[in-house]
């Protein structure tokens, strides 16, 4: 049985609910996107849920940013497909979904109310494009990348047993 994780923001106009199997908060993103979303400490935390099981109060509240993306690798500009929701009144973020991926969503850990576990070890991504200040904290048993890992959020949990049936 998935966990139902609940979520809301800080003014509480938004709250929702969503089924996860992937729940454990070990994924630090250090990319320009997370981190000036809403990444106070150089990264922010996505987690993984069945986006059909998304149950949202306060829709009228929601606003969505699609960033665009024009770096090294994307000399053209491009609009991304992730959609990243957050609250107008108060400006917190809320979650992440990508039409290209439907059956996914991306709650931010930190809109998450619900107990989370602790996760064994933690998965550094996109340090190319941290920020000079930002001093990642690495533990002996994290693993870091430059880019996108190539194990899926999914493929981490079953690795390492905190996948929920």
């Amino acid at each position: 049985m998935p966990v139902r994780l609940k979520g809301a923001c800080h003014c509480r106009a938004v709250t929702f609910e969503v089924d996860s199997h992937t729940p454990a908060p070990f994924m630090l993103c250090y990319c320009s996107i997370c981190r000036k979303q809403q990444g106070g400490g150089g990264f922010a935390i996505n987690l993984g849920a069945d986006s059909r099981t998304m149950k949202v109060t306060g829709k009228r509240h929601l606003g969505v940013y699609q960033a665009e993306i024009q770096d090294e690798e994307h000399e053209a500009c491009e609009v991304s497909s992730g959609q990243r929701n957050f609250c107008k009144k108060c400006g917190a973020a809320l979650w992440l979904y990508d039409p290209t991926w439907p059956d996914l969503i991306h709650p931010f850990a930190s809109a998450i109310d619900s107990a989370l576990p602790r996760p064994v070890e933690k998965v550094h991504i996109m340090l190319k494009y941290k920020a000079s200040w930002v001093e990642p904290d690495v533990a002996p048993a994290d693993k870091v990348f430059e880019a996108y890992p190539e194990e899926s959020i999914a493929d981490w949990h079953k690795r390492t047993g905190m996948w929920v049936d």
